[in-house]
C-alpha cells in the first residue's frame, strides 16, 4: 500500500484543490494529478455547487480518477444534480425545482452554462460513482456508514454504485433506496419541534438539525448535535426520545476506520475517535481544505491531517492548469 490522501468537501474550490494537491507533492503531469510515490487520492463527494471554480474542480478529479490516481464517493450535491436533471414517468423533476434548491444548484448551472453537453456528461458519470468504498481497514462515505443499511446494500450492489432503477427508486421517501441514499449522502438527523425552526449560517431557515452517530448511549439533543449551528439551550438539553433515538444509528469504536465529510466542521482539523474523521471543514465558507494522509495507522492521528485555508479570491488563476474545454476533453468524459 503507498497510502491514500483523503479530501473534503471541495464545493466548487478548484484552485485550492490544486494548492493542496501541491502541498502534498502532487504535480499535474500527462493530464491528470499524480504523485511520484504513487500516492491515490480519495475524495468523500460534494466536488460542485457554492464555489467559484467547479468545472476546473470537476475536470481535475475526473482526470485523476480517468488515470487511477483517485477515487470518489457521490456526495448529497452530486446526488441532488442528478435528481434535479432527472424526471419521473409523469414529467416531474426527482427534485423539485423550487427557490431554495435552485439557489443551491445556481452556482454550478451558471458555470456550465455555456457547456451543456459537458455538464450532462457529468451527470452521466455520476451514477458510475460509488455511494462508498471500503477496504480491507479502510471505509469512506459521504456523511454516515450505518451499518444496518450497508450490509444489505452492498450485497445487493457489491460495488456499491447505483443503477437507474435504485436511483429512480431512491426519490421514493421510506424505500429502501432512499434509507440507503439519505445516510450516505445525508447522515443522521432529527427534525425539530413542530413550528420550530432555525436560520443557519449560511441563511437557510431548516426545520432539523445535524446529528452525530459516534456517540455511544447518548441522552440529550445536545449530546448528538454535530453542526455549526447550536440549538437554544432549552433544545439541547431536551431528552431523547424512543422515536427520537431510532432516527440515529451508531458506528462502534472497533470498526474500520471511517472518513467522511458534509457536517461543516469549524477550527483545526482533529480525530473525532481513532477510527472516524471527518474531513469537511466550510473550505467554501473561507475555512480550510482538508486532506488525511493514510497510511494504513490502526488509529488515525491528527497529526497527519493537511491543509489549505481558503483565500477570499479563492487563490489567482494558475495559467498553466486551465482547465480549457477541447472537443477532445468532451469525448473523454
Amino acid at each position: 500500500m503507498r497510502g491514500y490522501d483523503l479530501i473534503g468537501d471541495v464545493h466548487g474550490c478548484g484552485n485550492t484543490l490544486r494548492h493542496l494537491l501541491q502541498l502534498m507533492g502532487y504535480r499535474h503531469q500527462a493530464g491528470a494529478w499524480r504523485h511520484p510515490e504513487g500516492r491515490k487520492v480519495i475524495f468523500v463527494g460534494d466536488i460542485v455547487d457554492r464555489g467559484p471554480r467547479v468545472r476546473q474542480a470537476l475536470h481535475d478529479v475526473k482526470d485523476m480518477i480517468d488515470a487511477g490516481t483517485a477515487r470518489m464517493v457521490l456526495g448529497n450535491h452530486e446526488y441532488n444534480a442528478m435528481a434535479y436533471f432527472t424526471h419521473d414517468d409523469q414529467g416531474r423533476p426527482l427534485r423539485e425545482h423550487n427557490a431554495r434548491h435552485q439557489r443551491v444548484i445556481q452556482e454550478t448551472l451558471d458555470q456550465f452554462a455555456h457547456y451543456p453537453q459537458e455538464w450532462q456528461a457529468f451527470l452521466d458519470w455520476f451514477m458510475d460513482v460509488p455511494l462508498a468504498l471500503e477496504d480491507e481497514d479502510l471505509r469512506v462515505v459521504h456523511a454516515c456508514w450505518d451499518r444496518s443499511l450497508m450490509t444489505e446494500f452492498l450485497r445487493q450492489h457489491p460495488d456499491a454504485c447505483m443503477d437507474a432503477g435504485f436511483f429512480r427508486r431512491s426519490a421514493v421517501p421510506g424505500s429502501f433506496e432512499f434509507r440507503v441514499v439519505d445516510r450516505c449522502t445525508r447522515g443522521t438527523w432529527l427534525k425539530l419541534p413542530e413550528g420550530v425552526t432555525q436560520k443557519s449560517g449560511d441563511g437557510f431557515v431548516r426545520d432539523r438539525f445535524r446529528t452525530s452517530y459516534w456517540v455511544d448511549q447518548p441522552r440529550t439533543w445536545g449530546d448528538v448535535l454535530f453542526q455549526p449551528d447550536r440549538l437554544s439551550p432549552v433544545l439541547e438539553s431536551r431528552l431523547l426520545s424512543e422515536e427520537d433515538k431510532q432516527q440515529l444509528c451508531y458506528y462502534p469504536a472497533d470498526e474500520p476506520s471511517l472518513f467522511f465529510g458534509h457536517y461543516w466542521c469549524q477550527g483545526f482539523p482533529a480525530v473525532i475517535r481513532p477510527n472516524l474523521a471527518c474531513l469537511d471543514y466550510s473550505a467554501v465558507k473561507y475555512g480550510r481544505l482538508v486532506a488525511y494522509r493514510y497510511d494504513g495507522e490502526a488509529a488515525l492521528d491528527a497529526g497527519k491531517f493537511v491543509w489549505v485555508e481558503v483565500q477570499r479570491d479563492e487563490f489567482p488563476p494558475l495559467d498553466e492548469l486551465r482547465a480549457e474545454m477541447t472537443a477532445e476533453k468532451i469525448q473523454k468524459i
